[in-house]
């Protein structure tokens, strides 16, 4: 039951600082390209690998809670894989090509090398 009320709890924390960065981006950058999508999906790439890290190297007592509260339920809410994939398929319906292929390219290069990024940091620690 205590898993079940962290997961729940970490993703509504997540869901709101999704929104909350997000948003920031998009009024900084404009909403051209989805990069408030794309600037949540690289960070929480980069957390999901420091987290996973210390989590579960460093933390373990805990690890089943920590991993219950930010690893599932956090970065569950927060990062937005389920918008990268409807603003990439606006992107193409619009016949907006490069910019579907762009952002397409960028998120997964991109969030599978702040996760190895977040990996190392972790290691670091």
């Amino acid at each position: 039951m205590i898993h079940s009320l962290l997961i729940f709890f970490g993703a509504g924390v997540g869901g709101l600082c999704r929104y909350w960065i997000s948003n920031s981006v998009y009024w900084f950058l404009g909403r051209n390209f989805p990069y408030g999508t794309l600037v949540v999906n690289v960070s929480g790439s980069f957390l999901m690998g420091f987290l996973f890290v210390l989590i579960m190297d460093r933390f373990d007592g805990v690890a089943p809670q920590l991993r219950s509260l930010l690893l599932i339920g956090f970065l569950g809410g927060y990062t937005t894989f389920s918008s990268f994939s409807i603003e990439t398929l606006n992107l193409i319906e619009n016949a907006a090509w490069l910019d579907a292929l762009s952002n397409i390219l960028l998120s997964v290069i991109l969030c599978i090398l702040f996760t190895w990024f977040g990996v190392i940091c972790g290691r670091q620690l």
